[in-house]
């Protein structure tokens, strides 16, 4: 029997007026349901009639032909019939009171994770602990790093209802781990247009093209300074024109050459980013930080929502990058695009890339920093109080999180230098993608949760049969929810110092001047403060200290301010963090 799908068109199209991952996620799911679902009618729950006809349409368009069952609120208990409901979210725990009328054995529920950051889905989560959900229920996470999210908002409202009246007893959905799917067949065939798709964008056999895809957003996705610092350096670096490290330990094994390998000469460096803006703010924030920031590179600025733009894109890249540093997301589909379409890719480690790339194999993770779980309260009470939209605590955060610029550097440098390095991590990148992540595997792994739900709901039907709470538990530290999103967390003992001093007094002011930097005063140091870290560092021997002795003059109630916006300073290029110390390994 196949499931029942709860369908609204918003949620499983690519054509509305404001594209999120999730409707790409939804739009993506649905063309592989009907791909690879066994031939039984099919059933969808919708709120308004004709959405129920958009649906059958879809159903027809994708080449199935089978009866489609139509269950609205009035017939709900109909849902017995397909055994369960998908929901294209995690907000199951409502439908729970829904069910509860027919009994709570009467279907399984199945939500699924996208952005787990917003007040409206953390309420959804935890709701599961006072709604009737049960042991037959799931909601898939989409990676790792967002289960272990989902689980300590969860503690955290356990914690709170244990002090607050005595429970001890627990009832939860599964939380299986399932990554989203892609259909791999259209982006392997993008390896067919390199040479259309180079001669349409004007960029030559020999030039190197670095490609963004997604939304284009520094305060909600990805925050781009890191990317073209790490490539201008890398550039720079390659032309002779900057000093070579002498290691790679943080960006995976070296495959020397000469400095440039087999690079040509006159090859230019091209940065594509394939996306949209919300707004021309944020347009004209990037074009600012783009020009300030990685001068050697043509840039070219791609409309995503278009399918000629996107072939293009994909077509004329060379190497995929994406330094992810936001925690509203929760898993990352365009690495996997990447990999299928046979880029070799350069992610942050960061929530689900740790999960789909292979660091050394097929790309690069870049370490990640973010503060410690305590540094955060003040944003996620901001946000809860309505100071901040939910956009301003997503930049909040996101201005906290630092990618490893220098690792990133040589991670550029290792694959500009070698076609065969590109090749050889391109290729493994998209055997993987088949492998694990085309709709086929992924769809096999939905369907047998589905089953195996139904089994446990039938059992049961069969039989029928102390910590300190976490103030406001819905609403928590950022940086204690999502600790598992980064590669380290700045303590005390991490070893601060500059990357380049002239570097730090010579473009510290423009870089602070940008759009996309002074955006979020409320996390910024004052002119004392900041003056206070660069004199210290300066003063310091090797112009290097450990985080506590940097701070030891600041007074008590500012540093662990200060010491979270040593990660701003990171953030822009300005200070590197580690290697850890002793004491903190």
């Amino acid at each position: 029997m196949n499931p029942c799908i709860y369908y609204h068109p918003e949620a499983y199209t690519t054509r509305g007026p404001k594209l999120m991952g999730r409707n790409a996620a939804g739009e993506s799911f649905l063309r592989g349901f009907f791909d690879h679902a066994p031939p039984l009618d099919f059933w969808v729950q919708v709120e308004q009639s004709e959405h129920s006809k958009v649906f059958a349409q879809t159903a027809q368009s994708m080449g199935r032909q089978e009866p489609v069952h139509v269950i609205q609120n009035a017939s709900l208990g109909q849902l017995s019939h397909p055994g369960c409901v998908y929901y294209p979210g995690p907000g199951i725990g409502s439908y729970a009171w829904h069910r509860a009328a027919y009994g709570h054995t009467a279907w399984s529920l199945c939500g699924i994770t996208h952005t787990t950051s917003s007040a409206r889905a953390m309420d959804a989560i935890v709701e599961w602990l006072s709604a009737p959900v049960q042991p037959w229920d799931a909601v898939i996470c989409t990676s790792s790093a967002v289960k272990a999210n989902v689980q300590s908002l969860l503690q955290a409202q356990a914690d709170f209802f244990a002090q607050r009246l005595g429970a001890t007893r627990l009832v939860l959905p599964q939380l299986p781990v399932i990554p989203l799917g892609i259909h791999t067949a259209d982006f392997v065939a993008m390896q067919a247009k390199r040479q259309t798709a180079r001669e349409a964008l004007g960029i030559a056999k020999k030039d190197i093209v670095i490609l963004f895809a997604g939304r284009l957003s520094f305060h909600a996705k990805a925050h781009p300074l890191a990317m073209y610092q790490a490539l201008e350096a890398a550039w720079q670096r390659l032309k002779g024109n900057a000093s070579q490290p002498t290691s790679f330990s943080s960006a995976g094994p070296a495959h020397r050459q000469s400095a440039s390998g087999d690079l040509a000469p006159d090859a230019k460096l091209v940065l594509i980013e394939c996306g949209w803006h919300a707004n021309d703010f944020i347009a004209k924030a990037f074009h600012d930080a783009a020009q300030l920031a990685i001068p050697s590179a043509r840039s070219i600025t791609l409309d995503g929502r278009l399918a000629q733009a996107r072939e293009q894109a994909w077509g004329a890249a060379d190497v995929f990058c994406s330094l992810s540093d936001n925690i509203q997301e929760t898993f990352g589909i365009t690495p996997i695009e990447a990999m299928a379409a046979g880029l070799p890719v350069v992610v942050s480690d960061w929530d689900g890339y740790k999960d789909t790339v292979r660091h050394g194999i097929d790309g690069y993770r870049i370490p990640t920093w973010m503060p410690s779980s305590g540094l955060g309260a003040d944003l996620s009470l901001r946000h809860a109080l309505e100071i901040d939209t939910y956009d301003m605590y997503c930049g909040h955060s996101a201005s906290l999180v630092a990618v490893d610029i220098e690792a990133a550097t040589q991670a550029f440098v290792e694959l500009f230098q070698s076609t065969e390095r590109r090749r050889e991590m391109g290729a493994c990148g998209q055997a993987h993608a088949i492998k694990h992540y085309d709709w086929s595997v992924v769809m096999a792994q939905y369907q047998k949760l589905w089953h195996d739900l139904g089994e446990c709901r039938r059992q049961a039907a069969a039989q029928s049969a102390d910590q300190i709470p976490r103030l406001w538990p819905a609403r928590m530290d950022p940086f204690a929810s999502f600790a598992a999103y980064p590669t380290r967390q700045i303590q005390a003992s991490t070893t601060v110092s500059f990357r380049d001093t002239s570097f730090a007094y010579r473009q510290w002011p423009s870089l602070r001047a940008l759009a996309m930097v002074n955006y979020a005063k409320h996390i910024m140091p004052d002119e004392k403060e900041l003056e206070a870290i660069f004199v210290r560092l300066e003063q310091a021997p090797q112009k290097s200290l450990l985080a506590e002795v940097l701070l030891a003059d600041f007074s008590s109630a500012r540093r662990p301010y200060v010491l979270r916006a040593l990660l701003w300073l990171a953030k822009l290029g300005v200070i590197r963090l580690g290697p850890i110390s002793r004491r903190e390994e």
